[in-house]
């Protein structure tokens, strides 16, 4: 008999245990998730409002980002997920603004909401691509399999050596060792170029990179005291030419600079550290800045949108700092950029001036630099497809 109860009340509190688990499963699994996806022009909150999140979770949420998020500079497709439990209490917060940054939102042990941003891990890969130049060195690299971002990488290395809209030819070769970085299967960015190569005919110019910085095969700089162009993507629609017929004006007017055509709003670099002589309007030539250089040498950039920011007459301003924006004042049949470059007061051809240097590696350096450059440059006439991973 004593047994027969034993068993009973064993068979109870087995019941009892099961019911009580399965009703705390019950609890979990009544979770409610919300998910959305802001759109272009529209705002955080206004996009939660949408979704039919409770107000006093908006503030809260907003309070918790606001120092970790400029709300202002939301461009749209970033994404949200707000888990709240049966009582409609906040269980958790997620926004992604990109892959490589999202926050979370959540109770701490106290009891108290907490903003916290996700660790990441990242896969990065070495990679070689080549290609040839069939119409520009976009399409090439699209052509191979890449991006085209990574043929704005190629350029900015080389911008002191080749104008890309004028120096590249049918035919010309390139090849380049990049780091790609995926979060699990999903391709994120491209990381630091380690070498290049681009083939003119005979000519080659390669880049080696070390500590942050390029130089050729002896160790000499690629970066020089003025840029090879003063925009990042253009072609050129006019060339400097002394007896070039003007469009608007008629007769035969020299053209004593480079036009660039490329849409409004293009950011124009300064193609030299200078100081801004001039930054305003100026007949014929529009909205334009004139800056001066060392060694007597004067930059004007013409027909701008608008100026950049902080830019006047006085500032220091410093290579690849952006001075302006592609546009199309004064006299001028399109959106483009008309920059010239002056040296004691003659105006001369960018394309065919010579300018100093950078310091080349130091001697100290350079066991350890042709150590890096042997290894990269073998990474070169390795056969594709070339693939390492970095740990």
């Amino acid at each position: 008999m004593r047994r027969k109860f034993i068993f009973l009340w064993v068979i109870k509190l087995l019941f009892c245990i099961f019911f009580f688990a399965q009703r705390a499963h019950s609890s979990e699994g009544k979770l409610s998730i919300i998910e959305g996806k802001i759109k272009e022009g529209e705002a955080f909150s206004q996009s939660l409002v949408k979704k039919k999140i409770s107000l006093q979770w908006i503030n809260l949420i907003v309070s918790k980002l606001k120092p970790f998020v400029d709300f202002r500079k939301i461009r749209g497709g970033e994404g949200y997920q707000l888990i709240t439990d049966e009582k409609g209490e906040l269980v958790r917060f997620i926004y992604e603004i990109s892959p490589t940054e999202v926050y979370e939102i959540e109770k701490d042990i106290n009891g108290e909401y907490g903003v916290k941003k996700k660790e990441i891990s990242f896969d990065v890969y070495l990679i070689k691509v080549e290609g040839e130049i069939r119409f520009s060195l976009a399409k090439a690299m699209k052509d191979a399999g890449e991006h085209w971002s990574l043929a704005t990488a190629f350029a900015e290395v080389l911008a002191w050596k080749i104008d890309f809209s004028q120096d590249v030819r049918k035919g010309d070769r390139f090849k380049v060792v990049v780091e790609k970085i995926y979060k699990g299967d999903e391709f994120i960015k491209y990381g630091a170029i380690h070498v290049l190569e681009y083939q003119s005919g005979k000519k080659i110019v390669r880049g080696i990179r070390f500590k942050n910085k390029y130089y050729d095969e002896k160790g000499r700089s690629l970066e020089k005291a003025f840029l090879k162009m003063p925009l990042r993507f253009n072609y050129i629609s006019s060339g400097f030419n002394r007896k070039r017929r003007h469009p608007i004006m008629g007769g035969v007017h020299p053209h004593l600079g480079i036009d660039y055509a490329a849409p409004t709003g293009t950011p124009v670099w300064a193609v030299a550290d200078g100081i801004v002589v001039l930054c305003g309007w100026v007949e014929g030539y529009g909205k334009q800045v004139v800056l001066r250089h060392p060694n007597g040498y004067m930059s004007y950039y013409s027909h701008l949108s608008k100026f950049g920011p902080g830019v006047k007459v006085g500032k220091r301003i410093e290579q690849k700092q952006i001075i302006g924006y592609v546009g199309s004042t004064g006299f001028s049949t399109g959106p483009h950029l008309d920059y010239r470059l002056s040296k004691n007061n003659q105006f001369i051809n960018p394309q065919k001036e010579t300018f100093p240097t950078g310091k080349p590696i130091e001697q100290k350096e350079m066991e350890a630099f042709c150590k890096k450059r042997d290894e990269v440059l073998a990474w070169l006439e390795e056969a594709l497809p070339f693939k390492k991973r970095i740990d």
